[in-house]
């Protein structure tokens, strides 16, 4: 027995020593050390020993056992910081490498329109406002003159929410003006950017859902010429010094006088094509002197206040601006269109 259990150690040790994976040296402990393992097998024999023996071979056994034991320990701790080495080796990054660029995002072409647009009249001293989009007739239409009846309040071409036609989601900023008069000083300059909502088909210049920026200004002996300079004045800082206006005559139930302005289409510069749809020119906006009904029915005397305003559509804003063909391009969040700006 005692010849096995030195040929036992010397096997073990050797195999042990020469062990590359700790799968392996589990496989060796397993092997040997095991419930069927070689040693064990010995030690089962260990009763047909005489007395005087047994201790000795049972301590030469708990030696062996302590040997390979220790052995596979020790060579368990080199199998780690090998493979620590190696993961090390494998996970080393070169630090002259140049690193990737992370994309940054950007402000959306429209918004900032919108802030330059914000910048300009708060040059002019004029105070931005903001309102709510969910709005009441009363604003909407009854107290801009638009009373029961008018083509603007039918069903075909506003968002209701209930079926008296008193509630629904803003098809102007227009209300802002209404607002504005029956809460602020006088005089009064504001401007109301927000989202507005008309039933209208969607093509290269028409959106359900869009932006318009308000303003309006009340004042003693304000006039039209008054509105025509400050548009002006506001083209061509957004887009330039000589850009062309076209002031045609219009009518809107809240303005008397009232008028749309137009401007040279970017894209055929006057010519005709799709975008402007043959004519040459794109409607930027709507504006007149503000009717003397609206300033009564708002608390303020048209005898001694006269005032301007108008209705900017914020994505032809941006179209003429960035020289962009389809409105529908701002609203689909195409990436590779969005990254141009």
């Amino acid at each position: 027995m005692k010849q096995q259990l030195e040929a036992i150690r010397v096997k073990a040790l050797e195999a042990i020593g020469g062990a590359e994976k700790a799968e392996d040296l589990e496989a060796l402990r397993v092997q040997y050390l095991g419930k069927r393992g070689e040693l064990t097998a010995v030690l089962k024999q260990m009763g047909k020993l005489s007395a005087e023996e047994r201790p000795v071979m049972g301590q030469l056994a708990n030696a062996v056992r302590a040997d390979v034991e220790s052995a596979i320990e020790q060579q368990s701790a080199v199998l780690a910081e090998k493979a620590l080495e190696e993961r090390l080796e494998a996970e080393a990054l070169d630090i002259t490498v140049p690193g990737k660029a992370h994309k940054l995002g950007h402000k959306h072409p429209m918004y900032t329109a919108l802030d330059e647009i914000k910048e300009i009249f708060i040059s002019m001293g004029f105070t931005v406002l903001d309102g709510p989009e969910v709005e009441l007739a009363t604003y909407n239409f009854d107290k801009l003159n638009a009373g029961e009846g008018h083509p603007s309040r039918d069903w075909s071409d506003t968002f209701y929410f209930d079926e008296d036609s008193r509630v629904m989601l803003r098809s102007q900023t227009s209300p802002m003006q209404v607002r504005a008069m029956e809460t602020m000083e006088l005089p009064i300059r504001i401007i109301a950017p927000g989202r507005v909502y008309r039933k209208d088909e969607v093509d290269a210049t028409h959106s359900p859902m869009f932006h318009q920026v308000e303003g309006m200004v009340i004042d003693k002996g304000v006039t039209m010429a008054d509105l025509k300079g400050t548009l002006n004045t506001v083209v061509e800082m957004l887009y330039g010094k000589g850009t062309k206006t076209r002031f045609r005559p219009h009518h809107f139930p809240f303005t008397e006088p009232s008028c749309e302005v137009d401007i040279q289409c970017h894209k055929c510069g006057g010519k005709g094509c799709p975008t402007c749809k043959g004519e040459g020119w794109i409607e930027l906006l709507g504006a007149g002197m503000i009717h003397p009904k609206v300033l009564k029915m708002s608390g303020i005397d048209p005898e001694v206040y006269s005032g301007w305003a108008f209705g900017i559509g914020l994505e032809r804003t941006a179209m003429r601006r960035f020289k962009i063909a389809d409105l529908r391009l701002i609203f689909e969040n195409d990436v590779r269109f969005l990254e141009q700006f």
